[in-house]
């Protein structure tokens, strides 16, 4: 691409649209302007006004840049560093999950059982839940947990970020926790199996981080140690809410009965699939 002759957004808008193209993007001008909008904060109605309009030759070499990146197949979230999550917008890139809309009616299961107290995000990853819950419910203290140090990073950045009301801790799942201290606990915990991993696009595996995904043979390992390790944090009566996998998840279901929980349910996410499980502690050690 030369990058010496001014262009206007109309000529920069089919560029970089033929380059996606050439690499195989799905409809590849209107990923370019996903691309252009989010990576500078623009409404894609503003890119196609006045068409005829020159781009400053920075915009032009950032957007070049970007749109090469995408091309790759590197993720638009980590291309443009940003992600929409609820009503946030949150920091993006290789250190943590890429949060999913899916993943966004946690956030409503859980405030419609409990808005205060104190409650816990474990395997925050960028901070997504912890960071919603802190904005939409009326929590005393709001925690998020996570082994992995780059994700609390990006974890930290995002809080900083909003200026939200969230303390950060590092461990393995609850090992952080205090017994008996928290009303409520939110977890979108690796749930992939090995061989399931192994079959992801590239564009999810080159890209995020393995952990965050994969979760031993069979892909329960991580849910039922939330499922043990969570009856010993939570008070009698405190709700937990995961993310499980659509075909697990009446297996996930029977193991929470196993253990003790009660009000044990399914509910489905926004496309229709077994989604999500609900519980809660009982008195029953």
């Amino acid at each position: 691409m030369r990058s010496d002759v001014a262009l206007s957004r109309r000529a920069l808008l089919a560029e970089l649209s033929a380059e996606l193209a050439a690499a195989g993007v799905p409809q590849p001008r209107r990923e370019a302007l996903r691309v252009w909008s989010q990576l500078l904060a623009a409404l894609p109605a503003e890119v196609l006004v006045d068409g005829e309009t020159q781009v400053e030759h920075d915009t032009v070499h950032a957007l070049r840049g970007a749109v090469r990146r995408r091309a790759g197949g590197e993720p638009l979230a980590h291309v443009t560093g940003r992600i929409g999550f609820r009503d946030l917008v949150l920091t993006s890139d290789h250190r943590a999950l890429i949060p999913r809309p899916e993943t966004e009616g946690l956030v409503d299961l859980l405030l419609a059982r409990v808005r205060t107290g104190r409650a816990a995000d474990v395997g925050t990853g960028g901070g997504c839940l912890a960071l919603s819950l802190a904005s939409e419910g009326a929590f005393d203290q709001m925690l998020a947990v996570d082994l992995s140090a780059p994700a609390l990073a990006q974890a930290e950045q995002n809080r900083v970020a909003l200026g939200a009301r969230v303390r950060l801790l590092r461990g393995d799942l609850c090992a952080p926790l205090r017994s008996d201290s928290l009303d409520a606990v939110v977890s979108n915990p690796p749930y992939l199996t090995e061989a399931e991993y192994a079959s992801l696009d590239p564009s999810v595996k080159r890209w995020e981080p393995a952990s965050a995904l994969v979760s031993g043979p069979d892909g329960l390992r991580a849910t039922v140690r939330l499922l043990q390790e969570t009856r010993s944090v939570l008070r009698v009566g405190g709700w937990l809410a995961l993310e499980v996998d659509c075909t697990r998840a009446a297996a996930v279901a029977g193991q929470a009965a196993a253990l003790g929980w009660v009000d044990v349910a399914i509910h489905a996410d926004l496309f229709g699939r077994e989604r999500y499980l609900l519980a809660r502690r009982s008195a029953q050690p």
